[in-house]
């Protein structure tokens, strides 16, 4: 956040703790607060809205109840019901009920458009269509991803989950209790403080309690993210396809099951390239002698051990597959621990490959239970402490800026920065640890880059920068 001085005096920028590493610390704390925290404010405000629908709803509205009849319709008979909406359209995906007394779902795709259909399992009756792509969901997630600016929002947002890091780390630091002073003095913040005073206690407290979780949202947030995420992270962590020996594979992989934006696939699925029909390789899926259609692949994973609310992919191509899929990812479980993914032949009903949460790297298997985590998919529990949680952030950024706007002189129009440490070879020091977090994250080092450089170089140079500043 955009801290203020620890010092007590109204308008002293001088640290109580008069170290030059702290002095480094309390300025990048500033520069860092200065472009993260209205991304902060973003991130914390369209997450309560997708973890309210994600706990308390579904990511597509309410639920959509039915009344109980003796027998469910075959899927293909819901299907085509779906179709009937839509006649041009191509199925893409059915979602299991949860329970009984929930409608069946369908996706459509048509002219650039998802649609989901909810139909009554026992009437094959639809029941309510939305339009997938422009639910609040779906539009709180775009914000939260990119900003709606495709790369150039989502490489704004990777830059501040780096400087987040930052700012945490150097607000950790700058308020451990050294020196003598009880470690009560952080945990608990001083109620009884006035003005600034009691900003800062519960500033420093509250950030103190919500600082590992923060670093949690940060690490599995930039995870998805197109640098950091896609090109260093998930690569390496991507379920490995050895593991399906002489399966053949197509060009698609499982992001290609995604739909309206959404990240719907495990993490450590998303780049793995999908199985390709059309061999006899596989074990025994669909009996022998029966067609392959929905509803033998349907009546296959119920005998594979998908119960409840699971999810059937068509195969889009001529070499694609069905994909049976339950996972927290998209909201099937609220234990990522029993992700699994099977993909069965389109022509042999044969079983072509599965992928499980056993199966995943220890990395990938930290992002499905701390991604599950963080969208708040493990139940009413993580729900309302995910709601908690966004609501202390926004409390952060603003305490931030009250500190700030407190601690600068009455009538300045100046920045107000921290003074530059005075000790050049701790500064120095200070520099490396920056450039080492730059490093293990590539846009944050840039933008790291720049303010050195404007810090260091211009500011020595640009009197009004400086007095701007300062």
């Amino acid at each position: 956040m955009i801290s203020s001085s620890p010092a007590d005096a109204p308008g002293s920028v001088v640290p109580p703790r008069s170290s030059s590493f702290h002095a480094t610390a309390w300025r990048w704390h500033f520069y860092a607060g200065l472009y993260v925290v209205p991304f902060l404010l973003m991130l914390a405000i369209t997450g309560a809205v997708m973890v309210f629908f994600t706990g308390f709803q579904t990511r597509l509205g309410l639920p959509v109840n039915v009344a109980l009849q003796d027998a469910v319709l075959p899927v293909s008979e819901q299907a085509q019901a779906a179709l009937t909406r839509f006649p041009e359209a191509t199925l893409a995906t059915y979602t299991a009920p949860k329970t009984p007394e929930l409608a069946s779902w369908f996706e459509l795709k048509h002219d650039g458009a998802t649609h989901a259909v909810a139909v009554n399992p026992f009437t094959a009756e639809v029941m309510k269509v939305v339009d997938k792509d422009n639910t609040v969901f779906a539009w709180a997630e775009a914000i939260h991803g990119t900003l709606l600016l495709g790369p150039v929002g989502d490489a704004l947002i990777e830059i501040a989950a780096g400087l987040g890091i930052v700012l945490l780390v150097t607000g950790v630091y700058m308020w451990w209790p050294r020196g003598g002073t009880p470690f009560a003095q952080v945990l608990v913040p001083n109620l009884r403080a006035r003005g600034r005073l009691w900003w800062r206690s519960l500033h420093a407290s509250l950030g103190f309690w919500l600082s590992a979780v923060l670093l949690t949202f940060l690490i599995t947030g930039m995870a998805w993210t197109g640098v950091w995420g896609a090109k260093l992270v998930q690569p390496w962590n991507t379920f490995p396809t050895t593991k399906w020996s002489d399966i053949p594979l197509s060009e698609a992989t499982h992001a290609t099951l995604n739909s309206a934006g959404q990240h719907e696939v495990p993490w450590g699925l998303e780049q793995t390239p999908l199985p390709a029909s059309g061999s006899m390789q596989g074990t025994p899926g669909v009996p022998a002698g029966h067609a392959v259609t929905i509803d033998t692949v349907a009546q296959l994973a119920r005998q594979l051990g998908f119960k409840g609310q699971h999810h059937i992919s068509w195969p889009q191509d001529d070499t694609g597959v069905f994909s049976i899929s339950a996972d927290s990812m998209s909201g099937d479980l609220t234990d990522p621990t029993q992700d699994r993914t099977v993909h069965v032949d389109r022509y042999t009903g044969r079983v072509l490959a599965e992928a499980a949460f056993e199966e995943y790297s220890a990395v990938a298997q930290f992002m499905a239970v701390a991604t599950a985590f963080h969208q708040g998919d493990l139940g009413l529990w993580n729900a309302w402490l995910n709601l908690l949680f966004c609501a202390g952030v926004v409390f952060l950024c603003i305490s931030g800026m009250v500190m700030w706007w407190k601690r600068r002189p009455a009538g300045t129009a100046h920045l107000f920065a921290p003074p530059l440490p005075a000790n050049a070879a701790r500064w120095k020091t200070g520099v490396v640890l920056l450039c080492v977090t730059g490093v293990l994250f590539p846009l944050t080092g840039v933008a790291l880059l720049v303010v050195w450089l404007l810090d260091a170089l211009l500011m020595s140079r640009w009197s009004t920068l400086k007095a701007a500043l300062n």
